[in-house]
């Protein structure tokens, strides 16, 4: 289930670079709701509310119930605008959905245990860091756990083998390779190092050859 977060919020009137500006001194955030079928919406809110929000949410993908004047909006915080030099938010997106609407959203992807192939050299390599998916508002999660702790050499996880929330579905085919374990790396045979210093040093190489040769009828007497 979904944490769907309730935000205060009121109509903004304030546009353009010097009335944003003010708007930011005085202790809001200007943001905007938009969304399929609707027009934009310029709203405000609190700027230390919702850093609390932003800062407090174990996941990237934000549900809030936007209180705009009395009246509830679902949305999805779609983009964060930050100040990188004096720090704190400047602008919010908000992206308007309803709760029968089908979402798509990035959910990470968190591995749990160790890989019983690492006792034996085995490299764990994660090859999918976040999963598309699609679901409902209420059934978003806020990460998706993967168990490799039974993986073994030359063994992977594929999105056909996650047990995904209810009503969760991976927008990606089944086959796709989640996590795997490779197998460990075999050190190279004297011969091609001695290949390669050859090749890396060629009058060593030469000087060699003929000292070779020297020392083959040496080696008859």
């Amino acid at each position: 289930m979904a944490n769907i977060i309730d935000v205060s919020a009121t109509l903004r009137t304030a546009v353009g670079t010097g009335a944003v500006n003010r708007l930011r001194k005085a202790g809001s955030i200007p943001a905007v709701v938009y969304g399929k079928g609707r027009d934009n919406q310029n709203i405000q809110v609190d700027t230390k509310t919702f850093t609390k929000v932003i800062f407090g949410s174990a996941s990237d993908n934000i549900l809030v119930n936007l209180q705009i004047d009395g009246a509830k909006q679902l949305a999805l915080v779609q983009e964060v605008q930050h100040d990188h030099l004096k720090g704190g938010i400047t602008h919010v997106d908000f992206h308007a959905i309803k709760e029968d609407e089908e979402i798509h959203a990035a959910i990470p992807v968190v591995l749990l245990g160790e890989a019983a192939g690492a006792k034996f050299g085995g490299m764990l390599e994660l090859l999918l860091h976040n999963l598309e998916v699609r679901c409902l508002p209420k059934d978003l999660p806020e990460k998706i756990t993967v168990d490799i702790s039974h993986l073994n050499v030359g063994e992977g996880v594929h999105i056909s083998d996650l047990k995904l929330p209810e009503g969760v579905r991976a927008k990606l085919d089944g086959h796709v390779i989640v996590a795997h374990v490779e197998k460990p790396k075999v050190e190279e045979a004297a011969p091609a190092a001695a290949a390669a210093d050859a090749k890396a040093d060629p009058k060593a190489a030469g000087k060699a050859a003929p000292a070779a040769k020297a020392a083959a009828p040496a080696a008859k007497k």
